[in-house]
């Protein structure tokens, strides 16, 4: 045999702390056909920085589709079906550097993917530029061992071959044909070439995680032995490997056979179903098939089960797939939603996820049965969904197993009439609904009866669109894509449906008030700005007290919401307005000439308005202009000092009872929005910060100017006539 190796590799990417499934790390490979080993490199990585701690990196691997995962423990939609992933945990102690292998034999071909993320997020929101995060990196790189001429085991026809040693276990396959119900393999004339009983293990079928099902024969002393099995997946390679048990230097004769039992469908021809379809859409035209008077049966109507249909093992129900959007997929019965139900064979949904681009959302299937159409009453009709290979015989005790997969059972009677199942992340494959009638007292009871049950079966990125308090969001990898809940205002889990943690409605009412009420503290700023004649600075502040209140009341995660713009645009004249409202603010503590003044204004707001565009949460673009203004008002103060040859400002009431003060709450709250604000805290914590700001910005703004006079609006607006005295000193020319 020949053996080719090859190499596949993913840049590295930088893990994140856990607190939803984005923040997890998804690596995408393909095993092709025929491999035999499969290796994963997991190369995980730390900073060398004090910040950097020791961490423990989980790795999760799924074939088929992505890792469901729960690192939080949170609880899943109540109709979703959840299997744990498969994962291995990588630890960071000391050494900056891991390395891990994890070998995998005899994998399935296709699509695997691994995750890879930190422990769970603290929960701190951090600021951009004040702490320095440690960068900790993962890769994964994939070597296969892929045997290049693997012998073909043909149905019917014995295969003998030989197993040179226990360290060269032989590798065969065969192809399973579709409609295959059972498989038998047998191992013939078995014995090594001492003419002794042979001592050999039979492995059948691949290597899937998180669960593997493989099946083990093992012969020990006897010549011949076999083993069946029921549904083997259709259409694909299923391998078979048999290793010897005994000596180093016996080699082990055997002859191999394969045979299948294949189930025949009873279903409608290919062309009335056709024809189905085109009434559906467009309706039927006189002298067509299907029109009145024509034999075909019009889409809305079920067909009735003949004769010839019931002798067959299995009845199929047309189904068409309609592609909507990503990961989102519609399917459809051509005759109806309305699927008959009988006891004597199970009626065969195809619902088709072999795309590759479908195991990024959640596939739901529910059931609805029609009451009037079940004449027994403890009658019950059970479905399986399945991949690979349908349940061919649904009963009680079979739970939806096949060859090599379990399946998901659903079940609806006339005491429960509905039934859903959430497939989280279907694995790419051909997926397969089976419903059959059941009765009680035996199948006998129910050979003439019929149910009808309504099927409805979709594909969608996320269930129930994440709710009222989660954001369904569309994740990249490359060029695959998946779909992803996002949970807000305390509500967790994979659909957003787990409310252990989640906000009342008063709570939610309650952060909604602080953070827009707490913005009307800036109403004593404004109106001590315009005491004082600062026209300009008080329209700032009144800019920055309406966008900030509307931008808080647009962000709330719960259902108390406002939102009068885009909230893009609301967060931007945010940002914006405080920025500039810290700008104004210095500048005018400067005193400098107002041309100067004003021309700084402008150019310090459209300078703020550039880097806000650019990076709209760095700290230095807050930072920068309060750096930059600070040096230009020590700059002033050491000018008009120096001028005047004293201490600027002279008074020692200004600098205890308004400077000081404003300098302190100013630097609080920097402290609370810096260090302090959570998750948890922030709708408290960040009303804080507004309350400290717009009062330091009361308590820091100057005096107004000794020759403004304060506003006397008795003057100021006069409705009289006035006698004006003319003050203009006249100039006599002296001869």
């Amino acid at each position: 045999s020949l053996y080719v190796s090859e190499y596949f590799s993913q840049s590295a990417q930088k893990l994140n702390f856990y607190s939803w499934y984005g923040n997890a790390k998804l690596f995408h490979f393909h095993v092709p056909e025929d491999t035999v080993l499969l290796r994963w490199l997991l190369q995980a990585s730390r900073g060398k920085g004090p910040e950097c701690t020791p961490m423990e990196i989980t790795v999760h691997f799924r074939h088929g589709a992505p890792p469901v995962i729960n690192p939080l423990g949170t609880h899943f939609p109540a109709n979703a079906t959840v299997r744990p992933s498969y994962n291995i945990s990588i630890t960071l102690g000391s050494a900056v550097q891991n390395t891990t292998f994890v070998n995998v034999t005899t994998p399935s071909a296709g699509d695997w993917f691994i995750a890879a993320h930190l422990p769970e997020a603290a929960g701190r929101i951090e600021v951009k530029g004040f702490s320095t995060p440690c960068p900790y990196m993962f890769q994964a790189d994939m070597f296969v061992l892929r045997l290049t001429d693997m012998p073909v085991l043909e149905p019917g026809v014995p295969m003998p071959h030989t197993v040179v040693s226990p360290a060269k276990p032989l590798h065969v396959k065969v192809f399973v044909p579709k409609h295959a119900a059972g498989m038998r393999f047998e191992l013939r004339s078995c014995v090594t070439n001492e003419k002794k009983a042979c001592a050999v293990r039979v492995v059948l079928g691949s290597i899937t995680l998180p669960q593997s099902f493989q099946r083990i024969l093992t012969c020990t002393g006897s010549v011949n032995c076999s083993l069946a099995l029921d549904s083997p997946p259709w259409e694909k390679w299923l391998q078979i490997m048999v290793e010897s048990l005994g000596t180093a230097n016996a080699s082990v004769s055997v002859e191999m056979l394969a045979s299948f039992t294949v189930c025949r469908p009873g279903s409608a021809s290919s062309f009335l179903n056709f024809i189905s379809l085109n009434q559906s859409q467009t309706g039927a035209r006189p002298g067509t098939p299907g029109a009145a008077g024509s034999p075909a049966q019009s889409a809305g109507e079920a067909p009735h089960n003949t004769p010839g249909q019931r002798s067959s093992c299995l009845q199929t129900q047309p189904v068409v797939r309609e592609d909507l959007d990503v990961v989102s997929v519609r399917y459809r019965l051509l005759n109806g939603p309305s699927v008959p139900v009988n006891s004597l064979s199970p009626t065969l949904l195809l619902l088709n996820l072999n795309t590759g681009m479908d195991s990024g959302g959640s596939l739901v299937v529910s059931l609805l049965l029609n009451k009037t159409s079940v004449s027994l009453t403890n009658a019950t009709v059970a479905a399986c969904v399945n991949a690979a290979s349908p349940v061919l015989s649904l009963n009680a005790t079979r739970n939806c197993s096949t060859a090599f997969s379990q399946g998901y059972p659903l079940s609806v009677s006339t005491s429960s009439v509905e039934a859903t199942l959430i497939v989280l992340y279907p694995q790419t494959d051909d997926w397969f609904l089976s419903l059959q009638l059941l009765c009680p007292k035996g199948q006998g009871e129910c050979d003439t009866a019929e149910a009808k049950v309504t099927v409805f079966a979709y594909l969608t990125p996320c269930f129930n669109d994440c709710g009222p308090y989660g954001q369904c969001s569309l994740l990249r990898r490359h060029g695959y894509l998946y779909a992803a809940c996002s949970c807000k205002a305390g509500w967790g889990g994979w659909s957003c449906t787990d409310d252990t943690k989640a906000q009342s409605i008063g709570a939610q009412n309650l952060a909604t008030l602080l953070l827009t009420l707490s913005n009307l503290m800036f109403l004593p700023a404004i109106a001590v700005a315009v005491y004082r004649y600062y026209l300009v600075e008080a329209s700032v502040y009144t800019y920055t007290m309406f966008f900030s209140t509307f931008y808080h009341a647009c962000d709330q995660p719960g259902v108390a919401v406002m939102c009068i713009m885009d909230y893009d645009t609301l967060q931007y004249c945010d940002f914006l307005g405080s920025v500039v409202s810290i700008w104004v603010t210095i500048l005018c503590m400067a005193r400098v000439k107002k041309i100067l003044k004003y021309v700084l204004f402008v150019l310090g707001t459209l300078l703020i308005a550039m880097s806000l565009q650019l990076d709209r949460r760095g700290v230095w673009n807050m930072m920068g202009p309060c750096l930059f203004a600070l040096v230009i008002m020590i700059a002033a103060w050491v000018h008009h000092g120096t001028k005047r040859r004293h201490c600027y400002p002279s008074s020692w009431k200004r600098w205890v009872f308004y400077l000081l003060p404003g300098i302190t709450l100013a630097f609080i709250a920097i402290s609370v929005y810096a260090f302090m604000e959570t998750n948890e805290n922030y709708y408290y914590t960040h009303s804080i910060w507004h309350v400290l700001v717009a009062c330091s910005v009361a308590f820091l703004l100057p005096p107004r100017d000794k020759h403004k006079k304060p506003w006397a609006w008795s003057q100021k607006l006069t409705c009289r006539y006035q006698i004006c005295q003319n003050d203009r000193e006249e100039l006599y020319a002296v001869t």
